[in-house]
């Protein structure tokens, strides 16, 4: 490979079969210059990234910060996907490492940050928090830092916004919503969730992409009829009354309509969860 440019020491932006990837390793780009070859056994990882903004937002930060918070971020990234069992947008890299080392300075200077949102994200995103509780273990292995468990929330919200491909403001958006509705249903029915159930996931799976739209400004259609809907709520009159309930609560705080087809499936997903629970 080709040195196209040198970021630091231990990074360098190189041409690999015609196309610009990011290399790290140690020590990779002592006393060499642009044009000079570097060899591969003295690289531990190369990133290839598609979109040119992270690109370049990436290569900045790289630039500024020492190669162990890359190779930690790396690590636990590789160990969420594992976990996870899902796509990561390609942007975790730049998030999740920019994160860690501003929390790991935050935290060196006594200036922690409390999540308001840990509680909502350990109910409602449990995988990835565990993911995130696994990374502040990582993290102290690698720098002797304990952190909070504030951060394994935020972590957890990274790795949301990068399997939905959203925006971290959206990704807090929906999951505030998502915790609204729950509520709703909870002192409707004077209930507690089986959060362990399959019923319990498949809701919330449900609620992450009503939330998806809601934030978007998106609705749900389908080639659903009116007489389905209307036997739907014959059939599960308390579960469609709690649906009403929600509705009438997004539009008066999110101004957003729910469609029939919306308010169809909740109901359904409604009914499912609390008799799953009652059982």
């Amino acid at each position: 490979m080709k040195i196209e440019k040198v970021l630091n020491n231990n990074a360098v932006v190189a041409i690999k079969d015609e196309q610009e990837v990011i290399v790290i390793g140690r020590g990779i780009a002592f006393q060499k210059k642009t044009g000079d070859l570097i060899s591969d056994q003295h690289v531990d990882k190369i990133f290839t990234l598609q979109n040119e903004d992270i690109q370049e937002n990436f290569k900045a930060l790289i630039a500024s910060i020492p190669l162990e918070y890359m190779k930690v971020s790396e690590e636990i990234i590789a160990y969420a996907k594992l976990k996870l069992g899902k796509k990561l947008n390609e942007s975790i890299y730049l998030h999740l490492t920019d994160h860690i080392h501003f929390a790991i300075e935050r935290f060196r200077n006594n200036l922690p940050i409390r999540n308001g949102l840990l509680w909502e994200t350990k109910q409602l995103y449990k995988d990835e928090y565990e993911v995130g509780l696994e990374a502040l273990n990582m993290i102290c292995d690698q720098f002797g830092v304990l952190l909070p468990e504030d951060e394994a929330g935020f972590m957890a919200l990274h790795f949301v916004n990068a399997a939905l491909n959203e925006e971290m403001p959206n990704i807090r958006s929906m999951t505030q919503v998502m915790q609204e509705i729950l509520t709703i249903i909870k002192y409707h029915f004077k209930m507690d969730f089986d959060e362990n159930g399959l019923n319990y996931t498949r809701f919330v799976t449900h609620l992450k992409y009503f939330a998806q739209r809601m934030v978007k400004g998106k609705h749900y259609k389908s080639n659903s009829d009116d007489e389905l809907f209307q036997m739907i709520q014959k059939k599960y009159p308390d579960a469609h009354k709690c649906s009403v309930k929600i509705k009438k609560f997004i539009e008066n705080n999110y101004t957003y309509q729910l469609t029939d087809e919306e308010m169809m499936y909740l109901t359904i997903h409604i009914e499912r969860v609390v008799n799953a629970t009652s059982e």
